[in-house]
């Protein structure tokens, strides 16, 4: 069982103090109904080697090094491979390189140059395995919260927390639902790659803002097409496979609805399309991926005809 007690310390003189201290009846309570495989992917947490890194990188890369025999080796590889699909990434331990389906690393490359997150209170909203939440620790935050329903993300996460000497980051199995209104305790709150599977793209960026304390920063990240203010592309059924996908804005829509929300300095930081490079099948993420949702006759259009993806980061500020 996950002990939250260390989180409630660090949020004791933040805004955010009487919301941590119901955060672990909310996280067993949930635990109790969790997927039916947690049990497994928490087996494979609990065969990785007891190693202990002495070099610890984080701020260019995710990678730890340290001893590490030949058995450790082979045993760490397989515990991960326990929680195959690796999403996000890539993490390098101890000279196992885990090659996930994203280059994550890559788009926290051009995310990172445009924020200042030292001695900040971070909330990673849709945060995956907590790849970015690693990278964000890295570049000097003071606690990093991240939140993401999926167990097995949840999984991923704690195998990599095993290596750490109690980090001030943590991942919640929570959705930004769970969370109360009007929360206002978190310096920066990141939502990336999550936009687009909302039904109500205001309502997730309202619920963002109320996130924020007073002169917070939102960075968010989602797909979008090219257009003026006034185009939005509604999927008839499903964008490149994905069922769950509504509303792809433009980057000048996407920054009236942030302002509409009421968010100011907005600004757009990147665009960029996305490559089979940067999201590909690998030996730990064997399914479909980006190659498989494009037309083949024409990269440029997924397999529905649409615009192929195209993300951008916007980066905005509540008053």
């Amino acid at each position: 069982m996950i002990d939250f007690t260390p989180l409630v310390h660090q949020l004791a003189r933040s805004p955010l103090k009487e919301w941590s201290r119901g955060i672990q009846q909310q996280f067993d309570e949930l635990y109790a109904i969790s997927h039916g495989d947690l049990p497994r992917w928490m087996a494979a947490v609990d065969a990785l080697p007891a190693l202990v890194p002495t070099t610890t990188e984080l701020n260019a890369k995710f990678q730890l090094d340290g001893p590490c025999n030949d058995a450790q080796r082979e045993q760490l590889r397989s515990a991960l491979q326990g929680l195959i699909p690796w999403r996000k990434g890539p993490f390098q331990l101890f000279d196992v390189h885990v090659d996930t389906e994203w280059r994550s690393d890559w788009k926290w490359d051009r995310v990172s140059p445009h924020l200042d997150l030292t001695d900040k209170r971070i909330l990673d909203v849709g945060c995956g395995n907590g790849y970015y939440m690693w990278r964000m620790l890295g570049a000097g935050a003071k606690t990093v919260v991240g939140v993401d329903p999926n167990w097995l993300f949840f999984c991923q996460f704690q195998a990599m927390r095993r290596f750490f000497d109690a980090p001030p980051v943590w991942h919640l199995p929570f959705t930004l639902e769970d969370l109360p209104a009007k929360l206002e305790g978190f310096d920066t709150v990141f939502s990336m790659g999550v936009l687009y599977h909302r039904k109500s793209p205001i309502d997730h960026l309202l619920a963002l803002k109320d996130c924020l304390v007073s002169g917070g920063e939102l960075v968010l990240e989602t797909l979008v097409i090219e257009g003026d203010c006034n185009q939005v592309l509604v999927p008839e059924d499903r964008y490149a496979k994905m069922r769950n996908v509504w509303f792809l804005p433009s980057v000048a829509a996407l920054e009236l609805w942030l302002r509409r929300a009421g968010f100011k300095d907005v600004r757009c930081v990147d665009v960029s399309h996305t490559s089979t490079d940067e999201q590909r099948s690998t030996e730990w993420m064997k399914y479909q991926s980006l190659a498989d949702f494009l037309d083949p006759d024409n990269p440029q259009q997924t397999v529905e005809g649409l615009p192929a993806p195209m993300r951008a980061v916007i980066v905005a500020r509540k008053p």
